[in-house]
């Protein structure tokens, strides 16, 4: 007889979001990576590297609870063109009932070209993502770099976040570079905003 995990309880629907980043991040350190969500200066700053104007879906990875979902909505980007990438069951039920259009896909990001398949989308405006890339090899993060860049536009930007000193991803490759933004000390903590896109 198989063990299946309960439903989330009244009292875990009702958790603020720092909380329920808390609580997964003690279950799986290594995948959540951070133990509060970003900050609303954080996903301004992320989302305004996105330009509405430019067709075709944004796509991006490790919503978590949806703060950067929230600013790049706002930003201007319709929710039918958001696809999210989401590991977590609980987030991902979460990200559903809270942004109504967008669409919530279960998945590896880190095999986000597998994760997709199905999908046939257009080319992608940008990839956004808020993965806690530095648990993973330099290897695996350079191949996800990769997956993304196959997935988007030619000039598209893949945008990510860090709280550590060092780019997230080497910052300069031979198909490749990448520039930062000034620190965001209005997140907590400061973090960083790393910007990659495909040598012309």
């Amino acid at each position: 007889m198989t063990n299946q995990a309960a439903p989330p309880s009244r009292r875990d629907k009702c958790l603020p979001d720092g909380a329920r980043f808390l609580k997964s991040w003690l279950g799986r350190p290594l995948q959540v990576g951070a133990v509060q969500p970003s900050g609303r200066a954080l996903a301004r700053t992320m989302a305004g590297y996105v330009d509405p104007a430019v067709p075709g879906p944004v796509i991006e990875i490790g919503p978590g609870t949806g703060p950067v979902t929230a600013a790049l909505l706002e930003r201007g980007i319709a929710p039918e063109r958001l696809v999210l990438v989401e590991y977590s069951t609980e987030f991902c039920s979460l990200l559903r009932r809270r942004y109504p259009g967008v669409t919530v896909i279960e998945g590896d990001a880190y095999g986000i070209a597998a994760t997709l398949a199905p999908r046939t989308l257009p080319p992608a405006t940008a990839v956004v993502s808020s993965l806690p890339l530095l648990t993973r090899p330099v290897e695996q993060r350079l191949s996800l770099l990769r997956q993304c860049f196959a997935m988007m536009r030619p000039e598209g930007p893949f945008i990510q976040f860090t709280y550590g000193a060092a780019a997230p991803i080497p910052a300069r490759g031979v198909d490749y570079a990448a520039s930062p933004s000034r620190r965001v000390w209005l997140n907590v903590p400061p973090a960083r905003v790393w910007v990659y896109r495909q040598a012309r």
